[in-house]
C-alpha cells in the first residue's frame, strides 16, 4: 500500500467518530446533521473514484438516517478497496 491510499486505522477512526453521537442519548440525531455531510466529504477524499462517490452517498445516508450510525461505512470501504487491490495483483 502506498502513502496515498487510506489506511485501515483512518477508516476505523472515522467510523468511531460516527459512533460518538451515541454517547449523549437524544443528542445523537442533532450531531448527525453536522457529521453526515462531513462523513460523505471525508469518504470521497479517502477513496475517490467510483468507490468514493458511491461510498460517500451511502455514508451520508447512513449518518443522516436515525439509528444507523453503527454501520462501519469507512471500514467496509477500506475492505472493498483492499480486496480489489489484491485481486489486481
Amino acid at each position: 500500500m502506498n502513502k496515498k491510499e487510506p489506511k485501515l486505522i483512518h477508516a476505523i477512526i472515522f467510523d468511531c467518530i460516527g459512533l460518538l453521537s451515541y454517547i449523549i442519548p437524544s443528542f445523537a440525531e442533532y450531531t448527525d446533521i453536522i457529521w453526515a455531510p462531513l462523513s460523505a466529504y471525508f469518504f470521497y477524499k479517502m477513496f475517490g473514484g467510483r468507490l468514493g462517490t458511491f461510498g460517500a452517498t451511502l455514508s451520508f445516508i447512513e449518518e443522516a438516517l436515525p439509528f444507523t450510525d453503527f454501520i462501519p461505512t469507512f471500514t467496509i470501504g477500506w475492505v472493498i478497496q483492499y480486496i480489489k487491490k489484491r485481486k489486481a495483483n
